[in-house]
Protein backbone atom coordinates (compact mmCIF):
# COMPACT_ATOMS: atom_id res chain seq x y z
CA UNK A 1 0.00 0.00 0.00
CA UNK A 2 1.65 3.24 -1.14
CA UNK A 3 1.33 6.70 0.38
CA UNK A 4 -1.38 7.86 -2.07
CA UNK A 5 -3.53 4.88 -1.16
CA UNK A 6 -2.96 5.52 2.57
CA UNK A 7 -4.03 9.14 2.05
CA UNK A 8 -7.20 8.12 0.18
CA UNK A 9 -8.13 5.66 2.92
CA UNK A 10 -7.62 8.35 5.57
CA UNK A 11 -9.82 10.84 3.69
CA UNK A 12 -12.57 8.25 3.19
CA UNK A 13 -12.46 7.45 6.92
CA UNK A 14 -12.97 11.14 7.73
CA UNK A 15 -15.81 11.56 5.20
CA UNK A 16 -17.72 8.62 6.68
CA UNK A 17 -18.65 10.86 9.61
CA UNK A 18 -18.70 14.46 8.41
CA UNK A 19 -20.50 15.91 11.44
CA UNK A 20 -18.04 14.41 13.90
CA UNK A 21 -15.15 15.61 11.74
CA UNK A 22 -16.52 19.19 11.73
CA UNK A 23 -17.03 19.17 15.49
CA UNK A 24 -13.51 17.82 15.92
CA UNK A 25 -12.18 20.76 13.86
CA UNK A 26 -14.18 23.30 15.85
CA UNK A 27 -11.58 23.83 18.57
CA UNK A 28 -8.85 24.39 15.97
CA UNK A 29 -11.11 26.74 13.97
CA UNK A 30 -11.85 28.90 17.03
CA UNK A 31 -8.22 28.93 18.17
CA UNK A 32 -6.76 29.89 14.78
CA UNK A 33 -9.51 32.48 14.16
CA UNK A 34 -8.75 34.04 17.54
CA UNK A 35 -5.01 34.16 16.77
CA UNK A 36 -5.55 35.78 13.34
CA UNK A 37 -8.07 38.32 14.68
CA UNK A 38 -5.91 39.26 17.67
CA UNK A 39 -2.75 39.69 15.59
CA UNK A 40 -4.61 41.72 12.94
CA UNK A 41 -6.19 44.01 15.53
CA UNK A 42 -2.91 44.34 17.45
CA UNK A 43 -0.96 45.23 14.31
CA UNK A 44 -3.69 47.65 13.30
CA UNK A 45 -3.54 49.26 16.76
CA UNK A 46 0.22 49.70 16.38
CA UNK A 47 -0.29 51.33 12.98
CA UNK A 48 -2.96 53.63 14.40
CA UNK A 49 -0.65 54.49 17.28
CA UNK A 50 2.15 55.46 14.89
CA UNK A 51 -0.26 57.58 12.84
CA UNK A 52 -1.55 59.31 15.98
CA UNK A 53 1.99 60.04 17.16
CA UNK A 54 2.94 61.38 13.73
CA UNK A 55 0.07 63.90 13.97
CA UNK A 56 1.56 65.21 17.22
CA UNK A 57 4.42 66.83 15.37
CA UNK A 58 7.68 66.62 13.49
CA UNK A 59 10.65 65.44 15.60
CA UNK A 60 8.79 66.75 18.62
CA UNK A 61 10.22 67.38 22.10
CA UNK A 62 7.96 68.88 24.77
CA UNK A 63 9.28 70.71 27.82
CA UNK A 64 6.99 71.22 30.84
CA UNK A 65 7.55 73.30 33.96
CA UNK A 66 7.63 71.35 37.18
CA UNK A 67 4.36 70.77 39.00
CA UNK A 68 3.01 73.11 41.65
CA UNK A 69 3.36 72.12 45.31
CA UNK A 70 1.09 73.21 48.13
CA UNK A 71 2.29 71.46 51.25
CA UNK A 72 2.23 67.74 50.43
CA UNK A 73 -0.21 68.24 47.53
CA UNK A 74 1.25 68.23 44.04
CA UNK A 75 -0.60 69.50 40.97
CA UNK A 76 -0.21 67.96 37.54
CA UNK A 77 2.82 68.29 35.30
CA UNK A 78 2.99 71.72 33.67
CA UNK A 79 1.07 73.48 36.43
CA UNK A 80 4.16 75.21 37.82
CA UNK A 81 5.43 78.69 36.95
CA UNK A 82 9.09 77.85 36.44
CA UNK A 83 9.31 78.53 32.69
CA UNK A 84 8.88 81.75 30.77
CA UNK A 85 8.70 82.80 27.15
CA UNK A 86 12.27 84.11 27.58
CA UNK A 87 13.41 80.50 28.05
CA UNK A 88 11.86 79.54 24.72
CA UNK A 89 13.48 82.53 23.00
CA UNK A 90 16.87 81.57 24.51
CA UNK A 91 16.56 78.01 23.17
CA UNK A 92 15.68 79.33 19.71
CA UNK A 93 18.60 81.76 19.81
CA UNK A 94 21.33 79.55 21.27
CA UNK A 95 20.39 76.01 20.14
CA UNK A 96 19.41 76.71 16.56
CA UNK A 97 21.87 74.07 15.32
CA UNK A 98 19.74 71.40 17.00
CA UNK A 99 16.28 72.95 17.32
CA UNK A 100 14.54 74.05 14.14
CA UNK A 101 11.33 75.51 15.57
CA UNK A 102 10.26 76.61 19.05
CA UNK A 103 6.78 77.46 20.27
CA UNK A 104 5.91 78.48 23.82
CA UNK A 105 2.39 77.52 24.83
CA UNK A 106 0.04 79.43 27.12
CA UNK A 107 -3.20 77.48 27.54
CA UNK A 108 -6.44 78.73 29.05
CA UNK A 109 -10.05 77.55 28.96
CA UNK A 110 -12.37 80.35 27.97
CA UNK A 111 -15.87 81.20 26.79
CA UNK A 112 -16.20 82.07 23.11
CA UNK A 113 -19.00 84.36 21.98
CA UNK A 114 -20.14 85.19 18.46
CA UNK A 115 -23.37 87.17 18.11
CA UNK A 116 -25.95 85.23 20.18
CA UNK A 117 -23.96 81.97 20.33
CA UNK A 118 -21.33 80.85 22.79
CA UNK A 119 -18.98 77.91 23.16
CA UNK A 120 -16.38 76.87 25.74
CA UNK A 121 -13.05 75.46 24.61
CA UNK A 122 -9.30 75.51 25.09
CA UNK A 123 -7.50 78.60 23.85
CA UNK A 124 -3.83 77.98 23.05
CA UNK A 125 -1.35 80.81 22.88
CA UNK A 126 1.39 79.60 20.53
CA UNK A 127 4.04 80.97 18.21
CA UNK A 128 3.82 81.35 14.45
CA UNK A 129 5.93 78.17 14.13
CA UNK A 130 3.17 75.98 15.56
CA UNK A 131 1.81 74.71 12.17
CA UNK A 132 5.30 73.44 11.28
CA UNK A 133 5.88 71.84 14.68
CA UNK A 134 2.54 70.05 15.09
CA UNK A 135 1.66 69.33 11.45
CA UNK A 136 -1.31 71.69 11.46
CA UNK A 137 -2.59 72.71 8.03
CA UNK A 138 -4.73 75.73 7.28
CA UNK A 139 -8.08 74.99 5.64
CA UNK A 140 -9.17 78.61 5.12
CA UNK A 141 -7.42 81.94 5.53
CA UNK A 142 -3.92 81.99 7.06
CA UNK A 143 -1.95 81.58 10.28
CA UNK A 144 -0.68 84.62 12.17
CA UNK A 145 2.78 86.01 11.44
CA UNK A 146 5.83 86.78 13.56
CA UNK A 147 5.06 90.51 13.29
CA UNK A 148 1.57 89.92 14.70
CA UNK A 149 3.14 87.86 17.45
CA UNK A 150 5.53 90.66 18.39
CA UNK A 151 2.86 93.37 18.24
CA UNK A 152 0.44 91.48 20.53
CA UNK A 153 -2.14 91.41 17.73
CA UNK A 154 -5.61 90.20 18.72
CA UNK A 155 -5.94 87.65 15.94
CA UNK A 156 -6.77 83.97 16.13
CA UNK A 157 -7.19 80.76 14.15
CA UNK A 158 -10.05 78.39 15.03
CA UNK A 159 -10.65 74.66 14.68
CA UNK A 160 -13.51 73.15 12.70
CA UNK A 161 -15.45 72.14 15.85
CA UNK A 162 -15.54 75.79 16.96
CA UNK A 163 -16.52 76.81 13.43
CA UNK A 164 -19.40 74.31 13.32
CA UNK A 165 -20.76 75.34 16.72
CA UNK A 166 -20.58 79.10 16.29
CA UNK A 167 -20.94 79.90 12.60
CA UNK A 168 -23.45 77.44 11.07
CA UNK A 169 -21.84 77.32 7.63
CA UNK A 170 -20.97 81.03 7.62
CA UNK A 171 -17.41 81.89 6.59
CA UNK A 172 -15.69 82.84 9.87
CA UNK A 173 -12.59 84.39 8.30
CA UNK A 174 -12.63 88.14 8.94
CA UNK A 175 -15.30 87.89 11.68
CA UNK A 176 -14.74 89.12 15.22
CA UNK A 177 -14.88 86.52 17.99
CA UNK A 178 -15.02 87.45 21.65
CA UNK A 179 -12.76 85.34 23.83
CA UNK A 180 -13.69 86.03 27.40
CA UNK A 181 -14.15 89.80 27.38
CA UNK A 182 -11.64 90.46 24.57
CA UNK A 183 -12.40 90.74 20.83
CA UNK A 184 -10.20 88.73 18.45
CA UNK A 185 -10.26 88.81 14.66
CA UNK A 186 -10.46 85.36 13.03
CA UNK A 187 -7.85 85.12 10.28
CA UNK A 188 -7.96 81.39 9.52
CA UNK A 189 -9.55 77.97 10.08
CA UNK A 190 -7.43 74.90 10.81
CA UNK A 191 -7.93 71.80 8.70
CA UNK A 192 -9.69 69.04 10.65
CA UNK A 193 -7.56 66.48 12.48
CA UNK A 194 -10.33 64.63 14.33
CA UNK A 195 -9.92 62.93 17.69
CA UNK A 196 -6.53 61.77 18.88
CA UNK A 197 -5.71 58.37 20.39
CA UNK A 198 -6.99 59.51 23.80
CA UNK A 199 -10.38 60.54 22.41
CA UNK A 200 -9.69 64.29 22.66
CA UNK A 201 -11.18 66.41 19.88
CA UNK A 202 -8.17 68.18 18.36
CA UNK A 203 -10.45 70.50 16.34
CA UNK A 204 -12.05 71.99 19.45
CA UNK A 205 -9.39 74.67 19.78
CA UNK A 206 -8.52 78.30 19.20
CA UNK A 207 -4.93 79.37 18.54
CA UNK A 208 -3.66 82.91 19.05
CA UNK A 209 -0.23 84.52 19.55
CA UNK A 210 1.17 83.47 22.93
CA UNK A 211 2.19 87.07 23.59
CA UNK A 212 -1.42 88.21 23.23
CA UNK A 213 -2.90 85.35 25.26
CA UNK A 214 -0.39 85.95 28.06
CA UNK A 215 -1.10 89.70 28.16
CA UNK A 216 -4.88 89.95 27.69
CA UNK A 217 -6.25 86.54 28.78
CA UNK A 218 -3.99 85.16 31.53
CA UNK A 219 -2.54 88.59 32.44
CA UNK A 220 0.77 87.01 33.42
CA UNK A 221 3.27 89.60 34.66
CA UNK A 222 6.23 87.25 34.36
CA UNK A 223 5.53 85.86 30.87
CA UNK A 224 5.03 82.38 32.37
CA UNK A 225 4.19 79.59 29.95
CA UNK A 226 2.60 76.16 30.36
CA UNK A 227 5.00 74.28 28.08
CA UNK A 228 7.34 74.50 25.10
CA UNK A 229 7.11 72.59 21.83
CA UNK A 230 10.47 72.01 20.14
CA UNK A 231 10.96 70.60 16.66
CA UNK A 232 14.44 69.17 16.03
CA UNK A 233 16.28 69.25 12.73
CA UNK A 234 16.93 65.52 13.04
CA UNK A 235 15.56 62.99 15.54
CA UNK A 236 19.01 61.35 15.64
CA UNK A 237 20.10 64.42 17.64
CA UNK A 238 17.44 63.77 20.29
CA UNK A 239 19.76 62.81 23.15
CA UNK A 240 22.15 65.69 22.47
CA UNK A 241 19.26 68.15 22.13
CA UNK A 242 17.74 67.07 25.46
CA UNK A 243 21.12 67.43 27.17
CA UNK A 244 21.67 70.90 25.68
CA UNK A 245 18.14 72.07 26.53
CA UNK A 246 18.50 70.76 30.08
CA UNK A 247 21.88 72.46 30.57
CA UNK A 248 20.61 75.78 29.17
CA UNK A 249 17.45 75.82 31.29
CA UNK A 250 19.32 74.86 34.46
CA UNK A 251 21.77 77.69 33.80
CA UNK A 252 18.97 80.19 33.18
CA UNK A 253 17.07 79.05 36.27
CA UNK A 254 20.27 79.22 38.36
CA UNK A 255 19.88 75.69 39.70
CA UNK A 256 22.80 74.34 41.77
CA UNK A 257 24.16 70.86 41.00
CA UNK A 258 22.46 69.27 44.01
CA UNK A 259 19.00 70.54 43.02
CA UNK A 260 16.67 68.62 40.70
CA UNK A 261 15.43 70.09 37.43
CA UNK A 262 12.40 72.36 37.78
CA UNK A 263 11.15 71.18 34.39
CA UNK A 264 10.52 67.90 32.56
CA UNK A 265 11.07 66.83 28.96
CA UNK A 266 8.98 64.42 26.93
CA UNK A 267 9.42 63.23 23.36
CA UNK A 268 7.44 61.11 20.93
CA UNK A 269 9.81 58.14 21.26
CA UNK A 270 8.91 57.86 24.96
CA UNK A 271 5.20 58.01 24.15
CA UNK A 272 5.63 55.49 21.35
CA UNK A 273 7.58 53.14 23.61
CA UNK A 274 4.95 53.31 26.37
CA UNK A 275 2.02 52.78 24.03
CA UNK A 276 3.91 50.04 22.18
CA UNK A 277 4.57 48.20 25.45
CA UNK A 278 0.88 48.32 26.37
CA UNK A 279 -0.15 47.17 22.88
CA UNK A 280 2.39 44.31 22.92
CA UNK A 281 1.29 43.20 26.39
CA UNK A 282 -2.36 43.07 25.35
CA UNK A 283 -1.46 41.17 22.17
CA UNK A 284 0.56 38.61 24.17
CA UNK A 285 -2.25 38.12 26.69
CA UNK A 286 -4.91 37.69 24.01
CA UNK A 287 -2.66 35.38 22.00
CA UNK A 288 -2.16 33.26 25.12
CA UNK A 289 -5.94 32.92 25.42
CA UNK A 290 -6.10 31.92 21.75
CA UNK A 291 -3.30 29.38 22.32
CA UNK A 292 -5.36 27.78 25.07
CA UNK A 293 -8.17 27.38 22.54
CA UNK A 294 -5.72 25.62 20.22
CA UNK A 295 -4.61 23.36 23.06
CA UNK A 296 -8.24 22.46 23.77
CA UNK A 297 -8.77 21.83 20.05
CA UNK A 298 -5.73 19.55 19.95
CA UNK A 299 -6.98 17.56 22.94
CA UNK A 300 -10.34 17.26 21.17
CA UNK A 301 -8.60 15.79 18.12
CA UNK A 302 -6.73 13.29 20.29
CA UNK A 303 -9.92 12.19 22.06
CA UNK A 304 -11.84 11.74 18.81
CA UNK A 305 -8.95 9.82 17.26
CA UNK A 306 -8.81 7.50 20.29
CA UNK A 307 -12.55 6.89 19.87
CA UNK A 308 -11.98 6.28 16.16
CA UNK A 309 -9.25 3.72 16.91
CA UNK A 310 -11.58 1.89 19.30
CA UNK A 311 -14.42 1.85 16.75
CA UNK A 312 -12.18 0.55 13.97
CA UNK A 313 -10.23 -2.18 15.81
CA UNK A 314 -11.61 -4.95 13.56
CA UNK A 315 -10.83 -2.86 10.46
CA UNK A 316 -7.25 -2.37 11.70
CA UNK A 317 -6.88 -6.10 12.31
CA UNK A 318 -8.19 -6.90 8.83
CA UNK A 319 -5.73 -4.46 7.22
CA UNK A 320 -2.85 -5.96 9.15
CA UNK A 321 -3.99 -9.47 8.20
CA UNK A 322 -3.80 -8.67 4.48
CA UNK A 323 -0.36 -7.10 4.70
CA UNK A 324 -0.59 -3.60 6.17
CA UNK A 325 2.47 -2.81 8.31
CA UNK A 326 2.37 -0.95 11.64
CA UNK A 327 3.98 2.03 9.86
CA UNK A 328 1.07 2.14 7.37
CA UNK A 329 -1.48 2.09 10.22
CA UNK A 330 0.51 4.79 12.04
CA UNK A 331 0.66 6.91 8.87
CA UNK A 332 -3.06 6.56 8.18
CA UNK A 333 -4.16 7.81 11.59
CA UNK A 334 -1.58 10.61 11.65
CA UNK A 335 -2.80 11.73 8.21
CA UNK A 336 -6.38 11.75 9.47
CA UNK A 337 -5.41 13.93 12.44
CA UNK A 338 -3.33 16.31 10.29
CA UNK A 339 -6.11 16.64 7.69
CA UNK A 340 -8.63 17.45 10.42
CA UNK A 341 -6.34 20.08 11.97
CA UNK A 342 -5.26 21.67 8.67
CA UNK A 343 -8.83 21.91 7.40
CA UNK A 344 -9.71 23.47 10.76
CA UNK A 345 -6.71 25.79 10.40
CA UNK A 346 -7.76 26.92 6.92
CA UNK A 347 -11.33 27.56 8.08
CA UNK A 348 -9.97 29.34 11.15
CA UNK A 349 -7.78 31.65 9.04
CA UNK A 350 -10.79 32.58 6.90
CA UNK A 351 -13.00 33.12 9.95
CA UNK A 352 -10.29 35.18 11.66
CA UNK A 353 -9.96 37.48 8.65
CA UNK A 354 -13.73 37.98 8.55
CA UNK A 355 -13.99 38.61 12.32
CA UNK A 356 -11.07 41.07 12.29
CA UNK A 357 -12.55 43.05 9.41
CA UNK A 358 -16.00 43.14 11.01
CA UNK A 359 -14.51 44.42 14.29
CA UNK A 360 -12.51 47.00 12.34
CA UNK A 361 -15.58 48.23 10.46
CA UNK A 362 -17.77 48.43 13.56
CA UNK A 363 -15.18 50.25 15.69
CA UNK A 364 -13.48 52.16 12.83
CA UNK A 365 -10.11 50.62 13.64
CA UNK A 366 -7.40 49.93 11.07
CA UNK A 367 -6.89 46.19 10.52
CA UNK A 368 -3.54 44.84 9.28
CA UNK A 369 -3.52 41.16 8.28
CA UNK A 370 -0.05 39.88 7.41
CA UNK A 371 0.39 36.86 5.14
CA UNK A 372 3.12 35.52 7.42
CA UNK A 373 0.80 35.39 10.46
CA UNK A 374 -1.83 33.49 8.44
CA UNK A 375 0.81 31.07 7.08
CA UNK A 376 2.37 30.42 10.50
CA UNK A 377 -1.06 29.88 12.05
CA UNK A 378 -1.92 27.35 9.34
CA UNK A 379 1.39 25.49 9.78
CA UNK A 380 0.94 25.51 13.55
CA UNK A 381 -2.49 23.92 13.16
CA UNK A 382 -0.85 21.10 11.14
CA UNK A 383 1.71 20.67 13.94
CA UNK A 384 -1.10 20.49 16.52
CA UNK A 385 -2.76 17.69 14.51
CA UNK A 386 0.49 15.78 14.18
CA UNK A 387 1.38 16.20 17.85
CA UNK A 388 -1.99 15.24 19.31
CA UNK A 389 -2.69 12.61 16.67
CA UNK A 390 0.53 10.71 17.22
CA UNK A 391 -0.50 8.87 20.39
CA UNK A 392 -3.78 7.47 18.98
CA UNK A 393 -1.95 6.52 15.76
CA UNK A 394 0.88 4.87 17.71
CA UNK A 395 -1.63 2.97 19.82
CA UNK A 396 -3.42 1.74 16.67
CA UNK A 397 -0.13 0.61 15.08
CA UNK A 398 0.76 -1.51 18.14
CA UNK A 399 -2.48 -3.50 18.16
CA UNK A 400 -2.23 -7.27 17.72
CA UNK A 401 -4.06 -8.30 14.52
CA UNK A 402 -5.35 -11.57 16.09
CA UNK A 403 -6.81 -9.66 19.05
CA UNK A 404 -8.29 -7.11 16.67
CA UNK A 405 -10.10 -9.75 14.60
CA UNK A 406 -11.50 -11.30 17.76
CA UNK A 407 -12.69 -7.86 19.08
CA UNK A 408 -16.46 -7.55 19.51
Amino acid sequence: MNFVMIFKVAILAILRNKTRALLTCLGIIVGIAAVIAVLAIGKGASTMMLNEISTMGNNLVMVFPDSNRRGQVRSGMGSGQTMTADDAEAIKRELGHLVRYVSPAVNVSSQLVYQNKNWSCRVSGVSCDMPEIRNWQIGEGRFFTEDEERSYARVCVIGTTVQNNLFDGEDPVGRTLRIGAMPFKIIGVLRSKGANGWGQDQDDTVMAPYTTVGRVLTRSKFRSINMMNLSLHDMSDLDEAKREVTALLRQRHKLPDYQDDDFETRDTTEIMSTMGSVSSLMTVLLTAVAAISLLVGGIGIMNIMLVSVTERIREIGLRMAIGATPFMILSQFIIEAVVLSTVGGALGVGLGVVVANVIGEVNHWPIVIEFSSALYSFLFSAFVGMFFGFYPAYRASKLNPIDCLRYE
